[in-house]
């Protein structure tokens, strides 16, 4: 008897095939063990055993062989399937084998190439340039695409806009779009605001409202932002919500704080002008205060000034402060006054200046015949003259010619006190009527005093009038008002007027400006319109 042990490694008794006729049932599931091996063979030839009645029974390999042909037919049946697997996945059938992964993906990554295709063209038919849009995901659609191209469409945006900043289009609209709109609403940002909102910031899109836009907010309401304020701070300057909060927005926070700017009025700042917390402290404001210094105005003058006008540290100062600097002394300003003009009137040095004061000083030459000294020096005294408006100046000029002044007088009025020509004229008309009514002075006190008409007539030009008649003293216009009501009271007592005290105080003390701004609680909602005066009239 010879016994022949298969590739799975079990002997085979040659005595379990004639005793179990169910045998070729086993030898069938040898092959499931690993079907990555052939099925077993088993060969028994020549196995003589004696059976009860003496016979001998002789076994030559039929039940291997119908083994091998099972295994055979089985191994038919796997192929076919295969081959059916295969035709139908061509077909769309049913998902391929791994086997087939690498031409699955090339056809993935092609009908890739061909969706974006159809895209670029959808966006080119309506005007859109996708030229930056390589590498960026994109809707696998052209109805997608439609949707998002539509919503831009409905908050405002134009193609030229979204041409401006094409990459909006790789925003979802229900992943990106609406949560970041509905964030913004609930602040109180208001809708009709949208559409420049995302003109100014179209990035506010790729933004999420828990890491990146909700801890800006939270910081604003730290630097004492009213809540109730802080949509309109972000109308205003939306381009605060894409700043890091330990890099640009805190340092000039704090460089800010370091010249003496009061740490209570921070928040009324940033409510006037939050472009500050995008400035950088190395290349703006630092030496835009530096520069302010060196033309002789003190540190903390110059953070007084920030506190009331934010909006000068916008001006450039290469490009428009240096120049119109210049342009001052050009036109005589004396570098020594230099700070005075710019601590009254920090506009200036913001403005396009150099055609406006051509423009004065033609104006006042053809209209008093103002020489380019006295001009020099009426903007040494109130440089607001520069942006005073041709109609207003004219209208001054009349009721100073109605009063009967004459050409040189007014010359030497509006040198001497330039205030005149912003005055209120209803104002103007019930002091000089008062004057020449009840005071009964020349017009050359006027002309000394021309300040005059900036005094209150009921609060201080009246009761001081009639003190000085009832006492029976006789003074000048300048010793009558030049003084505090203190100083008033005391020259009442004087056996004779001094004469030294009648000269008149500067109309501008650099020193007003180092004194506390104003109290916190005096900031009122009001204040986040934009306080720059367009025009001094």
């Amino acid at each position: 008897m010879s016994v022949q042990i298969g590739h799975t490694g079990f002997l085979i008794k040659p005595s379990l095939f004639v005793s179990h006729p169910e045998f070729s049932a086993l030898t069938f599931h040898i092959p499931q063990l690993n079907s990555s091996l052939s099925s077993p063979q088993i060969t028994c030839s020549n196995v003589d055993k004696r059976n009860g009645n003496g016979s001998n029974t002789r076994i030559q390999y039929s039940v291997a062989e119908r083994t091998v042909s099972e295994s055979s037919s089985r191994s038919n049946s796997n192929r076919n399937r295969s081959s059916n697997r295969l035709g139908g996945r061509k077909q769309g059938g049913s998902n391929s084998t791994t086997l087939y992964s690498r031409p699955s993906l090339l056809e993935m990554k092609n009908d890739r190439v061909i969706n974006r295709a159809r895209v670029y063209e959808f966006l080119k038919s309506i005007g859109i340039v996708p030229d930056e849009l390589d590498g960026l995901e994109l809707p696998v659609t052209v109805e997608v695409m439609r949707e998002r191209v539509d919503f831009l469409h409905k908050l405002g945006l134009t193609i030229e806009d979204i041409n401006n900043y094409p990459l909006v289009l790789g925003c979802s609209v229900k992943k990106n779009m609406i949560p970041v709109l509905d964030y913004l609403g609930k602040l109180g940002v208001r809708k009709a605001t949208f559409t420049n909102f995302l003109r100014r910031y179209p990035q506010v899109l790729h933004s999420s409202v828990v890491v990146d836009l909700a801890p800006v907010v939270k910081y604003l309401q730290g630097m004492d932002i009213r809540p109730n304020v802080i949509p309109r701070v972000l109308e205003k300057y939306p381009e605060v919500l894409g700043f890091k909060l330990e890099g640009t927005m805190s340092t000039s926070v704090a460089y800010l704080v370091g010249i003496g700017v009061a740490r209570r009025e921070i928040g009324g700042l940033l409510t006037r002008y939050p472009e500050v917390l995008g400035m950088r402290v190395g290349r703006t404001i630092k030496p835009f205060v530096e520069y302010l210094e060196d033309l002789g105005i003190p540190r903390l003058a110059v953070a007084r000034l920030i506190e009331n006008r934010p909006h000068m540290l916008g001006f450039g100062l290469e490009n428009q402060v240096k120049p119109n600097v210049e342009a001052l002394l050009e036109f005589g300003v004396g570098r020594e006054s230099l700070a005075s003009v710019i601590a009254q009137y920090p506009e200036i040095v913001g403005i396009d200046l150099k055609e406006k004061l051509i423009s004065q000083q033609t104006l006042f030459k053809s209209s008093i015949d103002l020489d380019p000294a006295d001009f020099s020096r009426m903007i040494e005294k109130m440089p607001q003259v520069v942006s005073l408006s041709r109609s207003p100046f004219m209208k001054h000029v009349d009721f100073l010619k109605h009063c009967g002044f004459s050409l040189p007088q007014m010359k030497k009025m509006v040198v001497g006190c330039p205030q005149l020509l912003a005055l209120n004229l209803d104002i103007m008309k019930l002091s000089f009527n008062y004057f020449q009514e009840q005071m009964g002075r020349d017009l050359d006190d006027l002309v000394e005093f021309p300040a005059f008409f900036t005094y209150g007539l009921e609060s201080t030009v009246k009761p001081r009038d009639r003190l000085v008649r009832k006492m029976g003293l006789k003074c000048s216009l300048g010793w009558l008002l030049n003084c505090s009501d203190e100083k008033f009271e005391e020259r009442m007592n004087y056996d004779s007027i001094d004469l030294e005290e009648m000269e008149m105080e500067p109309s501008f003390n650099m020193n007003s400006l180092l004194s506390p701004s104003r109290d916190e609680d005096e900031f009122s909602e009001d204040d986040d319109v934009d306080s720059e005066d367009d025009e001094y009239v």
